[in-house]
């Protein structure tokens, strides 16, 4: 029998649903300084305590007017000057304007600017070549965010855009969720530490840096609990103290069925499993569950990645980072997925959910389409840095033959041209 058409694996949507329906928040709301709020995940909602900007200005150069008095002149006394930050405090006769910058606030009486372009100066005398209507140039009190507007949700993981407009409202501090903390550790008598020379059979630790580092994306506070020998004692000693400090623990290896593969057996035994064994390619052999954590009712969720590193990155990113942003308390971000066409064949079986490697392919004048690459081998982590995507072949599809649609998610959005 092949190991696509084995009865009992979980599609990858259902499990997505289930541990959807199991991870939630438990995370409370601090205080931090807007420069540090980066990357974090908002507490509460933001709420504009005043309008942006709170007075009319000038969206260009040139010369304020107040409209009525346009009509009936085309020659001005040029009465002073506002800059930005410097308004112009005085009253304004008849038949006088003021320079004013771009960004200046709006004199007194002034509904309208007239590009300095459109204008001829001489001394204090300004002739108007072009008559600008009331508002014209004019920014309105509020036209970039009104008072009491609800910029900012709840669940938003910050970005500098985000740093920014918190500036402009003036605050110094912010709401976010605090950081969960996740451990990782990666198991097998085959690993050896970097700056170790390898002895014949092993292999460094991939899986566990490569965890490391796409978590430090995240607002989450990384446990590194390191390497774990085929032990059964040592691994249950690890998980015991994972669980509690944890409020989810990733690991890779062990979840398989040879004799040496003890986090499924510990898994079972100090906590529950949910599911184990998907139908995916690569990762099948994924487990998802919660291990008991004594005096506290939270629970800690346990994502148990495969040893084979593409197959622990697919699981890592498609399963355990959805949940993770759950727990962090970021609101669900839909995947960019693209419908392209491929530009060469995939192999495929029917019976689960594959994530081939892909190269997108594009232009000057754009896309062209997507193509495998080589190997799509679970244990060539080098397949990841010559791909740029994923090639996402639905669970019941077969061979794709050159020219069919599929869909890809990009690796990153830049794309290097052919």
């Amino acid at each position: 029998m092949n190991s696509c058409d084995q009865p009992g694996l979980l599609p990858l949507e259902a499990a997505l649903q289930r541990i959807n329906a199991v991870v939630n928040c438990a995370q409370n709301c601090e205080y931090v300084p807007l420069l540090n709020a980066r990357g974090r995940v908002l507490a509460e909602d933001i709420i504009a305590s005043r309008p942006i900007p709170d007075f009319d200005n000038s969206a260009m150069d040139g010369y304020a007017f107040a409209s009525n008095s346009v009509g009936r002149t085309d020659t001005f006394r040029v009465a002073g000057i506002a800059l930005a930050g410097q308004p112009y405090l005085g009253a304004l006769s008849e038949n006088e304007c003021i320079r004013i910058m771009t960004g200046a606030k709006m004199p007194s009486g002034c509904d309208c600017v007239a590009m300095q372009e459109n204008t001829l100066r001489d001394g204090d005398a300004l002739t108007l070549l072009k008559v600008p209507a009331k508002g014209e140039n004019v920014r309105l009190a509020g036209h970039d965010l009104p008072q009491g507007s609800r910029i900012l949700l709840r669940g938003r993981r910050l970005g500098p855009v985000d740093i920014g407009m918190l500036a402009s409202l003036g605050e110094l501090q912010v709401p976010v969720y605090t950081k969960p903390r996740v451990g990782v550790f990666s198991t097998g008598d085959e690993l050896t530490p970097l700056g170790q020379p390898l002895e014949p059979g092993r292999i460094y630790d991939s899986n566990r840096y490569l965890l490391l580092s796409a978590l430090a994306e995240y607002p989450i506070e990384v446990i590194d609990f390191g390497s774990i020998p085929d032990d059964r004692q040592k691994l249950e000693q690890v998980f015991l103290e994972a669980a509690s400090q944890c409020h989810a623990v990733i690991s890779s290896g062990g979840v398989s069925v040879g004799d040496a593969d003890y986090t499924r057996e510990l898994l079972v035994t100090l906590g529950q499993v949910d599911f184990y064994k998907l139908a995916i390619k690569p990762g099948k052999p994924f487990a998802f569950g919660t291990l008991h954590t004594a005096g506290d009712s939270t629970p800690c969720y346990f994502f148990g990645l495969p040893g084979n590193p593409v197959s622990a990155a697919v699981t890592f990113e498609q399963l355990a980072l959805p949940a993770l942003e759950k727990l962090t308390g970021a609101n669900p971000q839909a995947k960019l997925v693209l419908k392209l066409r491929a530009c060469s064949s995939f192999k495929k079986r029917p019976g689960r959910t594959d994530f081939q490697r892909g190269r997108i392919l594009a232009n000057q004048n754009g896309i062209i389409g997507v193509e495998s690459i080589n190997s799509q081998s679970s244990g060539a982590l080098s397949t990841m840095v010559v791909a740029n995507a994923y090639v996402r072949l639905e669970q019941e599809r077969g061979n794709v033959e050159e020219g069919e649609y599929v869909d890809v998610l990009p690796f990153d959005t830049s794309l290097p041209l052919l």
